[in-house]
């Protein structure tokens, strides 16, 4: 059914030059949602992903602006525009800023963009569609898509069940940020790849995952209120537990770049006061997801209410809609060939099985859970509180027998160190070897002459091994314990977008660093 309003929004540009869909071709649907985003990164993150050689074939691209910002529209037409002939397809949705119940953030843009995606796939392609969700600075290897079709091939039956998840790594303006600001970040990958091992069954991603358009369909898109600040990981619960735990994680080997946050500072005291400032803002809002503990509570109770009913159904995305203000008229598919029937979706329930309940993985998950929302401040009420005790009972002797717990907790710290010590060394190679792979990708695709690449080394970064407990309370406690009683009163939090550096700014720190 042609639908006018889409039609003539579709006439005002050529926004897609597709190539034609082969049967058992995966179609890689690239969201990349932002705000305020300045013009040089989105480009540059455009241009990487252009230089793949499956770009033309297999990239379906969708821009999510924000109608917040008042110049979003222009700067998507002018993007779709540049890359119109280097990906399969390009388009932008314009995401309204007074949706009822919706909390700003990038969760409720990606899933308006995943309702306007949707609408593009037919019945028997979406199985074939793997969905992607990438930061604004996120540079991606050809080998993320790569690997992610050989795997989604390979493993055929757990395909549709299946999120990807790969390991992020900073290595674009890492030399010029504090050394606090940077070890906070090298010590956030860790906590991104400590899931990542093989035979993990649960493994969370971090910024950057992608999971079947089906997958999406199944639970009913991104969630867009406010407890849904952490994005990655509330998508990842719901996905679980819709599966009654059977969700299949498959690892990436393909480290995704990102850049360090910065406050905009030129340099000196209050430069490095400004960057500090800002990753703590960076670290509040990653610790405002502990949200999703309780998230992660309601679904497993709903998850033992259904665990009986094996039978579901359900709808594509965009049929889902309920509500008006979720039309499709906002965004252009010039390709009649991929367009949906919209009529013929809504009639269109699908039926899948669930498995019983995978009562292990779910231990596990509430695990991890407790790992990163709980421990952080836990491990600093206990050392406090073990150092208060030592101190005030001197000299006292042991009348309650709980000396060996000081012993035993000895033993742990320094263990608990040395792990610490492993990684950081660790680190040094994976850093050095992921950040040679990306010079060395972006150099055959002309594009390493205006970016900026971090090299590390051990005299350089000796700092970084010192500063390790220090970041640990700065980064991790002290906004966990903020944010959590926070949550006493409030679920909201005003969503500020990260400063990144851009090609210029990185080039021009890069000059003074080694002036």
């Amino acid at each position: 059914m042609s639908n006018p309003e889409l039609d003539n929004y579709a006439g005002r540009s050529d926004y897609t030059d597709e190539t034609d869909y082969t049967e058992d071709g995966v179609v890689h649907a690239i969201m990349i949602p932002n705000y305020k985003e300045e013009m040089d990164t989105l480009q540059e993150t455009l241009e990487v992903l252009a230089s793949h050689p499956q770009a033309r074939s297999s990239y379906d691209v969708f821009l999510g602006m924000e109608q917040r910002e008042a110049e979003a529209e222009s700067k998507g037409l002018r993007l779709v525009q540049d890359f119109v002939k280097k990906f399969r397809s390009i388009a932008f949705a314009m995401h309204p800023a007074d949706i009822p119940g919706e909390a700003a953030g990038k969760g409720s843009n990606m899933a308006w963009v995943a309702r306007r995606l949707s609408a593009k796939y037919p019945t028997g392609m979406r199985h074939n569609v793997i969905v992607t969700g990438i930061d604004a600075d996120s540079h991606l290897s050809s080998g993320y898509f790569t690997n992610i079709t050989s795997m989604h091939h390979i493993h055929e039956a757990t395909a549709p069940t299946t999120i990807y998840a790969a390991p992020i790594i900073f290595d674009r303006n890492a030399h010029s940020v504090p050394a606090l600001v940077r070890v906070a970040d090298v010590m956030w990958c860790a906590a991104g790849m400590s899931g990542l091992y093989p035979g993990s069954t649960i493994a969370p991603p971090t910024s950057v995952y992608s999971l079947p358009l089906t997958l999406v369909d199944r639970v009913g898109g991104w969630d867009c209120d406010a407890e849904a600040i952490g994005e990655d990981l509330h998508m990842y619960i719901k996905c679980f537990f819709a599966l009654n735990g059977n969700l299949t994680c498959r690892t990436v080997l393909s480290p995704v770049s990102q850049s360090n946050v910065t406050g905009g500072g030129k340099g000196g005291l209050r430069g490095m006061a400004l960057d500090m400032k800002a990753r703590y803002k960076q670290a509040l809002r990653h610790m405002w997801g502990a949200l999703d503990t309780g998230f992660a509570l309601r679904k497993g109770v709903e998850m033992w209410r259904d665990r009986k009913r094996t039978t579901r159904s359900y709808q594509p995305l965009h049929s889902q809609a309920n509500d008006s203000s979720l039309s499709i008229s906002d965004m252009d598919f010039s390709s009649s060939e991929d367009s949906a029937d919209e009529e013929g979706f809504l009639s269109d329930l699908t039926q899948h099985t669930v498995p019983e309940p995978h009562w292990e993985r779910i231990f596990y998950l509430a695990h991890r859970l407790f790992e990163a929302h709980f421990l952080p401040v836990h491990m600093t009420i206990l050392v406090l509180a073990s150092a208060l005790y030592v101190a005030l009972a001197d000299g006292s002797g042991d009348p309650h027998g709980i000396a060996w717990t000081f012993t035993l907790s000895n033993l742990l710290r320094t263990a608990g160190f040395m792990g610490v010590a492993c990684y950081l060394f660790l680190y040094e190679s994976f850093h050095r070897v992921s950040v040679k792979a990306r010079e060395k990708e972006m150099m055959k695709a002309n594009l390493a002459e205006d970016m900026c690449f971090s090299h590390r080394s051990f005299r350089k970064n000796l700092i970084d091994y010192v500063l390790v407990p220090v970041v640990a309370p700065l980064y991790g406690a002290i906004p966990c314990i903020q944010a959590e009683l926070c949550h006493l009163w409030t679920v909201d939090l005003v969503y500020a977008v990260s400063k990144k550096v851009t090609r210029q700014s990185a080039k021009a720190d890069a000059i003074m660093a080694a002036v």
